[in-house]
């Protein structure tokens, strides 16, 4: 997981005053990268056909910038004051094939130094600076994602090297030095060899994402179902009680600025309206649907054990949806079944699956997804085909995930996700709304993390979760398993897993790997002989991807190399029933337990 922020002293004392951009002095304008960029592709839609699209190169967009907007673009990427003359190194990596257009005009000089990691080499450039501000440019128009990251020291040793002003302010910085983390969003990614000249200067981090700031060049996208005055993409999700609330969101195009929801218990004539709160999502890659209206309309006071239907209504005259219909979780502790998935991404087949699984299992209460929803979580057309393929699913029964790496992907966040799905914002401290949080359903307890926030946030906040329950089942999703035969998360072994076998979890529920593993009951890493003394730990995937090899793991039950499957489990007082069906409908794994 990411390091936390670091007081850095190096070759002298240094101090650091962040500050946000409006904050810098009046002679930059006040400027952005982002909103040149915005600029920049808002004129290109209207002045190249989209068949000229993929044919922009850098020479043409060069000549399509103007001058001002240029300097930003060199200028404004990443920007800080220092209080003594430095020398910055750039650290380029060498398989970006374009040099960035303002490097050498800047006065950039490459050296014969080399600074490495496990997955790439860089080429270090250098530029002496006055004391003031050091101001650097965009990565490029293409989208390397290994992008550059700069270090700075004094020309003389014997001054202390006073930074502030910094851009972004959002990373920490650190001590250039072996074993240095190079990217936020890939801690496992360290230095493995640093030049003796530069080990210990101020090393300014970053993340992979920030290649896609100014990515134009084979950067345009067309989504296969793009928005409309008809509301679609329409999906049920809890934020509060699943016995009385409910959550219904859709999608318009974005001249639908007013929603509406009419709803009424089955078999009653009486109906019942909600409006709807809406914000605008942008994809600005995205060519044929930039912008799109998402609508949330949250019902509350609704009849414990009651079936309802409803339709969503959008502009002026309305345009409804089909009906559909949900259910409200039963005032007293009932049987009941929900279906949960490892990773889906966006693909033909795992749509296939989810309307398997709706088909299959009417009697569900809710679906869930382990993580990785989607391929590329900052890309709406990914969205778009989720939903799509997912049918009318989720507009029926609520879907509860949690995000993976995938959807929030480069170290950028998670905003479309949350965009998206409107959940509990009963998140630990320190965790975005939204992403980590718990509900209750029946006799169960459900806590959804999200293991790409930092382990150590949310320590404190399951043990807060599970000695306040009163639930007789236990359930915890998140995306990275701490068992598999790959990559085992040691630190969610040492934070969370002792709060597990405390608490006594009935099953722990993952993804990431792509295979399927269900462990027989464990406690403190080792196998225990019956499952009222231990957790058992389930991975699943629904997508196809294959292991050509599957190491033996001694806690497991069942091990798949690969193929998509859905998990049903089905609660009782006493009881829990589990099943993990493949794409064919075949029951692959079942187990009992009782309690």
């Amino acid at each position: 997981m990411p390091a936390k922020h670091l007081l850095i002293t190096a070759l002298s004392v240094v101090l650091f005053c962040t500050c946000k951009t409006k904050d810098i002095p009046a002679t930059t304008n006040n400027a952005s990268v982002a909103s040149v960029m915005d600029s920049v592709i808002t004129r290109l839609y209207a002045t190249v056909p989209e068949e000229k699209f993929d044919s922009i190169d850098e020479a043409y967009l060069l000549q399509f910038l103007s001058k001002d907007e240029q300097r930003i673009l060199a200028t404004r990427y990443q920007y800080f004051r220092v209080n003594v003359p430095v020398t910055v190194s750039l650290m380029r990596d060498q398989g970006q094939v374009v040099v960035p257009f303002w490097l050498q005009p800047a006065g950039f000089k490459k050296t014969d130094l080399i600074v490495r990691n496990e997955e790439y080499t860089y080429e270090v450039w250098q530029k002496d600076f006055d004391a003031g501000m050091v101001e650097l440019g965009i990565n490029g128009f293409d989208k390397h994602r290994p992008v550059y990251f700069v270090s700075v020291s004094p020309k003389d040793t014997r001054t202390s090297l006073a930074v502030s002003d910094i851009y972004p302010s959002l990373y920490n910085a650190d001590t250039l030095r072996t074993g240095a983390f190079t990217y936020h969003d890939w801690s496992g990614l360290v230095l493995t060899e640093v030049p003796e000249s530069l080990k210990g200067q101020l090393y300014f981090t970053t993340v992979r994402g920030r290649a896609r700031e100014a990515h134009v060049i084979a950067a345009f996208r067309e989504t296969a179902h793009p928005s409309s005055a008809k509301p679609d993409q329409i999906m049920l999700t809890w934020s509060d009680l699943p016995q009385s609330t409910i959550n219904i969101q859709w999608r318009n195009g974005p001249e639908v600025e007013q929603g509406l929801v009419r709803f009424w218990k089955e078999h009653s004539k009486d109906t019942l309206e909600q409006t709807a709160t809406s914000i605008r999502l942008e994809d600005r890659m995205l060519f044929n649907d930039r912008y799109a209206n998402r609508f949330t309309a949250s019902l509350k006071n609704l009849s414990p054990g009651a079936a309802y239907q409803y339709q969503v209504g959008a502009g002026s005259p309305r345009v409804w949806s089909a009906v559909n219909s949900f259910q409200t979780a039963p005032p007293v502790n009932q049987p009941f079944s929900f279906v949960w998935f490892g990773d889906t991404h966006f693909l033909p087949d795992s749509g296939k699956l989810v309307r398997r699984a709706a088909r299959e299992n009417p009697d569900a209460a809710f679906y869930s997804i382990a993580g990785d929803i989607v391929s590329t979580g900052l890309n709406r057309d990914e969205w778009d085909s989720l939903f799509y393929r997912a049918g009318d699913a989720f507009a029926n029964k609520p879907l509860m995930p949690v995000p993976g790496n995938h959807d929030r992907q480069d170290g950028l966040g998670a905003k479309l996700y949350t965009d998206l799905f409107a959940l509990p914002e009963n998140q630990p401290e320190g965790v975005d709304p939204e992403l980590s949080y718990y509900f209750e359903y029946g006799n169960a307890l459900f806590i959804m993390i999200d293991a790409t926030s930092d382990v150590e946030d949310h320590t404190s906040w399951i043990e807060r979760i599970l000695s306040n329950t009163h639930a007789k089942w236990k359930f915890v999703m998140f995306h990275f398993p701490p068992y598999n035969f790959e990559e085992p998360y040691e630190d969610i072994q040492r934070s969370w897993v002792p709060l597990f076998d405390r608490f006594h979890v009935d099953m722990v529920m993952g993804g990431h790997i792509h295979y399927y593993m269900r462990s027989k009951p464990m406690r403190e890493g080792k196998v225990v002989d019956d499952y009222s003394k231990g957790t058992v730990y389930a991975i699943s995937i629904s997508i196809p991807s294959k292991h050509d090899h599957l190491a033996p793991e001694p806690y497991a039950v069942k091990q798949y190399a690969g193929g998509y499957f859905y998990q049903r489990v089905e609660l009782g007082d006493y009881e829990l029933r589990y099943k993990a069906v493949d794409a064919a409908g075949v029951v692959r794994d079942q187990f009992t337990i009782k309690k």
